[in-house]
C-alpha cells in the first residue's frame, strides 16, 4: 500500500512537471490599485445600489465592496458580469425602486464588457482560452478501445466527471487527484489483462435451439402453447417469458456472440414486439436491454444481433404490450386462448467471435512475437510472449505504441523513461511480457496519454488532430489523421473539410450525437425521474427508449442533409416508430423501426422543443414547471441564460391536487419586485410548453389526484381526474404575444441569428473544452455571417466551427 501511494504521488507530481506546470501564467493586466475607484460604474452603483448591497446583512448576500478593478481575477470578472446582466435584464434595480436612465445603465454595462474583453483577450494570448484538458470517462474508454481494439467497460472504475458550461469535457471541471490516479492504475491493469491473451483460442459454441423441443417450455398449464413449428408465448410478464438459461446456455468466455432468432406474430394481423435482455439474470439491475424487435404475422422473421457478453451471461426474451397476466391465460387454457402471441421457432447462438488468434488487441502490443509456455509451474496452460532480443524488441514495440497512445510523433526522449522501466524489470529477472506490462502501464497513466497536449497559440497539426477526433468521435485520432499531421497537411482548409466529411460518415461519429445531444438537450437525465404511474400509466420503458431515439435520429437527419438549424425549433417532419407515433397521436406508423415521417396538418410537433424526451427531462416526473422549462429554453435554445437570483427565492411547487394552476401561483410570485424582472423572461417560454405533460404528451387539461371530473380515455376511467384547463399563452418581454406553442415557435424563428449564435456557442464549448469568452465575440459574429449566407445549414456549422480560429487555437 505504501509503495502504491508513493507511485500515485509520483504520478501527480509528474502531471504537474510534465504538463500542468508548463502552461505558464498570464500577464497581469489589472490596474496597479485593484480596489474600486471613482469610475462612472462605481459612482452609478454607489448611487443606486449601495443602500441594499452594503453592511453586515446585504440583500442577496452580495456586497458592492466585493467588486474590484482586478479583471484578471476570474471570480471578480464573474461578479461584474452578474451585476451587468442583472442591470440589462431589468432585474436590478428592482421595480420598486426608480429606474435609472437607460443611457446610464448602458454606460456601466459597456464599461464592464470592455474591461472583461480586455482581460480575457490578454489571458487568451498568454495561456490560451482553454486550460489543459484531461480525457473524461467516456473519452478514456473510447480511446482505450481504439488504441488496443478492445471493447471493455471502464467508466464505472473512474469517478463521475463534473461539468463546466454544461458539458463533462470542460477543461475547468476535469480535475486530477490522488484518488483518480489510483483508479487509473487499476483501470490500466484491467485494460492490459483484457488486451493480452495468455492461453489458446477459446472454444466456440455454434448451436441451434429448437424451442418446441425444449423440455423447459411447458406444453400445458402455462402461458405457452406448443405448435408444429414453434412455441407461442401469450404473456408480457418477465417471469413467464423464455430465458435462454433454461436451455443451459451461459457464456463461458468474454466476447461477442451472434444471435439469430426466428419467430412470427401468432393469432393477430398486427406485428408483435419483443425485446431482448442480457446479463447474469440474478437481479433486474444486472440485466441490460439489447434491443426491441418486431415480427409480423405469416412468414417467419429472422432477427439477428451481436452482443458482448461477460462470462456466465445469458439472454432473455420479453414480449411487449400483450397486457395479459398468466392467471387469465391459465384459466382459459393456453391451448384455447384466442389472444395474440409471439411464436418462436428457433434460436441460434455463435461465439465468442474471433477472426484471428491472438486477437487484434494482443497484436497491437506485441506484433508478431510468438508465445511459449510461461515459466509458472502452478499454471501449465499459461502462455507468454517471448523475445530473443528483449531490449531491442521492447524499444521497437514501445515506440510504435507510444505514437498512437500519445497521439503524435515520438522522440528518443519520449521512449527513454518507459524503456528504462522495462530494462529495470528485465534486469530483475522478470519475463519479457511481465517487463513490458510495467512499461505499458506507465504509458497508460502518463500525462501525455491522459491529457490533450495543447500549447498556447495556434495548435500544431497533432494537437489539431486530437481536437478534431475528440470533437466528432470522443476518441483518439486514427492513422489517417495522424499521418496527415505528420506531413503537416491537416491544418490546410480543404484537407480539414475532407476529414470532417470522412469522420462524420464513420460509425464512431455516433459519439458526437450521443454526447453532444445528450448534454446540450439534457437527455442524459432521462432516467433521473420516474413518472407517477397513477398520473401517467401509459409510460413504460418502450416509450422511454423511443423518446431518446427520436431525438438522436432527428439530430442525425438534420446533420446528414445539412438542413437548416432552425429545424431544431420548428420542422415539418420527425423520426417515429409505432409506439411514439401512438403517443403523439399521429396515425399510419406501426412497428418498432423508426422512419422519417411528415407531420400532418395541425400537429403541434416538429423540432426538439416539443419532443417527448425533452419534455420529460425538463419535468420532475409528477408535474411540469414553466420556470424549469423556461430556463431551459433560454439557455439551450436562445443562449441567453439568466444569472442566478441575487436573493434567496422560495421555490414554486405546482399543485397536483387541482386546486390552483401554476399560472395562478406564478402570478403571485411575480408580484415580488426582486422576482418580476427575471420571470418576465423565464415564464413565457415555459408557459408556451405547458400544453405538454410530464412525458411529452399533448394535454388540454392538467391531471389531478384531487379535484376534477372523471377522466375517460379509450372508454376506460382513469385513476387521475381532469384538473384545470391548460393556458399556453403569454407575452414576451418585448410585448409580442403568442397563444400557443406553434405561435411561440414562429416568434423564435424571427431571430435566426440568435438561434445560430446560441447553438454555435454550445458547439464550440463542446468542441474545444471551454466556453467562448467576450473576447471571442467578433469571431462568432463572422461565423454566424457565414452561416446566414448558407441558409444556416447545420452540417455547414460543424465545418465552420472546425475552420474557426477558436477551434484551431488553444
Amino acid at each position: 500500500m505504501v509503495t502504491r501511494r508513493f507511485c500515485v504521488c509520483v504520478l501527480v507530481v509528474g502531471l504537474i512537471s510534465c504538463g500542468l506546470g508548463a502552461m505558464g501564467l498570464p500577464a497581469r493586466t489589472a490596474d496597479p490599485d485593484p480596489k474600486p475607484s471613482d469610475t462612472p460604474a462605481m459612482a452609478f452603483l454607489a448611487q443606486h445600489c449601495q443602500g441594499c448591497h452594503a453592511g453586515e446583512k446585504p440583500k442577496g448576500n452580495f456586497r458592492l465592496d466585493s467588486l474590484t478593478q482586478d479583471f484578471d481575477d476570474k471570480a471578480n470578472r464573474e461578479r461584474w458580469l452578474a451585476v451587468s446582466e442583472q442591470m440589462k435584464s431589468g432585474a436590478m434595480p428592482p421595480k420598486a425602486k426608480p429606474r435609472p436612465p437607460e443611457k446610464d445603465i448602458t454606460t456601466v454595462t459597456d464599461w464592464v464588457r470592455g474591461r472583461v474583453e480586455k482581460a480575457e483577450a490578454a489571458r487568451n494570448a498568454a495561456q490560451g482560452r482553454v486550460p489543459m484538458r484531461r480525457l473524461n470517462r467516456a473519452e478514456y474508454e473510447n480511446t482505450v478501445r481504439d488504441l488496443l481494439g478492445i471493447d471493455i467497460e471502464l467508466k464505472d472504475l473512474l469517478p463521475p466527471d463534473a461539468t463546466a458550461n454544461g458539458f463533462d469535457n470542460g477543461a475547468e471541471a476535469l480535475h486530477t487527484s490522488s484518488f483518480l490516479m489510483e483508479q487509473y492504475l487499476e483501470a490500466a491493469d484491467k485494460v492490459l489483462d483484457a488486451a493480452i491473451v495468455n492461453g489458446p483460442k477459446p472454444w466456440m459454441i455454434k448451436k441451434r435451439f429448437d424451442i418446441k423441443d425444449e423440455k423447459s417450455v411447458k406444453a400445458t398449464g402455462s402461458v405457452y402453447r406448443h405448435l408444429e413449428d414453434s412455441v407461442a408465448i401469450f404473456s408480457s410478464w418477465v417471469s413467464a417469458n423464455i430465458q435462454v438459461t433454461l436451455w443451459q446456455f451461459h457464456s463461458h468466455f468474454r466476447g461477442k456472440y451472434r444471435f439469430r432468432i426466428s419467430g412470427y406474430a401468432f393469432q393477430t394481423e398486427k406485428p408483435v414486439t419483443f425485446h431482448m435482455t442480457a446479463g447474469t439474470m440474478q437481479a433486474v439491475t444486472e440485466e441490460r436491454i439489447v434491443g426491441y424487435y418486431d415480427v409480423g404475422p405469416g412468414k417467419p422473421t429472422v432477427v439477428e444481433f451481436i452482443e458482448k457478453l461477460e462470462p456466465r451471461n445469458t439472454v432473455r426474451f420479453v414480449v411487449d404490450n400483450l397486457g395479459v397476466t398468466p392467471p387469465v391465460i391459465e384459466k382459459a387454457g393456453a391451448e384455447n386462448y384466442k389472444g395474440p402471441g409471439l411464436a418462436i421457432q428457433w434460436v441460434e447462438i455463435e461465439g465468442p467471435l474471433h477472426d484471428t488468434w491472438p486477437p487484434l488487441s494482443h497484436r497491437r502490443i506485441f506484433g508478431e512475437l510468438k508465445q511459449a509456455p510461461a515459466p509458472t509451474p502452478d499454471d501449465k496452460n499459461r502462455l507468454e510472449v517471448v523475445s530473443k532480443e528483449p531490449l531491442a524488441d521492447a524499444e521497437r514495440l514501445l515506440r510504435a505504441f507510444l505514437r498512437r497512445a500519445f497521439r503524435r510523433a515520438v522522440t528518443d526522449e519520449d521512449v527513454k523513461p518507459f524503456l528504462a522501466r522495462v530494462k529495470a524489470k528485465l534486469d530483475a529477472k522478470f519475463t519479457f511480457e511481465q517487463a513490458m506490462r510495467v512499461g505499458l502501464k506507465a504509458v497508460l497513466v502518463s500525462p501525455q496519454f491522459l491529457f490533450l497536449q495543447e500549447k498556447p497559440g495556434k495548435l500544431d497539426d497533432f494537437a489539431l488532430a486530437s481536437r478534431l477526433s475528440y470533437f466528432l468521435w470522443s476518441s483518439m485520432p486514427d492513422d489517417e489523421l495522424l499521418t496527415l499531421a505528420e506531413k503537416g497537411k491537416l491544418h490546410e482548409p480543404n484537407t480539414l473539410r475532407g476529414q470532417v466529411e470522412r469522420m462524420l460518415k464513420d460509425t464512431r461519429a455516433s459519439a458526437f450525437t450521443t454526447n453532444f445531444v445528450g448534454q446540450w438537450l439534457g437527455l442524459r437525465a432521462i432516467d433521473d425521474t420516474a413518472p407517477d404511474p397513477s398520473l401517467y400509466p401509459e409510460y413504460d420503458d418502450v416509450l422511454k427508449v423511443a423518446m431518446v431515439k427520436e431525438t438522436h435520429l432527428f439530430f442525425d437527419e438534420v446533420l446528414k442533409h445539412d438542413l437548416s438549424l432552425t429545424n431544431f425549433v420548428a420542422s415539418d417532419f420527425t423520426m417515429l416508430n409505432g409506439r411514439l407515433a401512438r403517443h403523439y397521436g399521429i396515425p399510419g406508423v406501426t412497428g418498432q423501426e423508426f422512419k422519417k415521417v411528415a407531420l400532418p396538418p395541425g400537429s403541434h410537433r416538429g423540432g426538439v422543443l416539443t419532443m417527448a424526451s425533452v419534455m420529460k427531462v425538463t419535468a420532475n416526473g409528477t408535474t411540469t414547471s414553466p420556470i424549469l422549462r423556461g430556463a431551459w429554453v433560454l439557455d439551450s435554445i436562445l443562449g441567453t441564460p439568466l444569472p442566478k437570483p441575487t436573493v434567496d427565492i422560495e421555490a414554486v411547487e405546482p399543485d397536483i391536487r387541482g386546486a390552483t394552476t401554476i399560472r395562478e401561483q406564478l402570478a403571485k410570485h411575480r408580484q415580488k419586485a426582486e422576482c418580476a424582472g427575471c420571470h418576465a423572461k423565464i415564464d413565457p417560454p415555459g408557459f408556451a410548453l405547458e400544453s405538454f405533460d410530464v412525458i411529452g404528451g399533448w394535454r388540454d387539461y392538467y391531471r389531478s389526484v384531487g379535484k376534477g371530473e372523471p377522466a375517460i380515455v379509450d372508454g376506460r376511467t382513469m385513476r387521475y381526474k381532469k384538473g384545470p384547463n391548460v393556458d399556453a399563452s403569454d407575452v414576451l418581454p418585448d410585448g409580442r404575444r403568442f397563444g400557443n406553442i406553434d405561435e411561440f415557435k414562429q416568434l423564435l424563428l424571427k431571430d435566426k441569428d440568435q438561434l445560430a449564435r446560441a447553438l454555435a456557442e454550445k458547439m464550440l464549448t463542446y468542441a474545444t473544452g471551454g466556453a467562448p469568452t467576450k473576447a471571442d465575440r467578433p469571431e462568432i459574429d463572422t461565423l454566424i455571417a457565414g452561416l446566414r449566407s448558407k441558409d444556416y445549414g447545420f452540417r455547414t456549422m460543424v465545418h465552420e466551427v472546425v475552420q474557426s480560429k477558436m477551434f484551431q487555437s488553444k
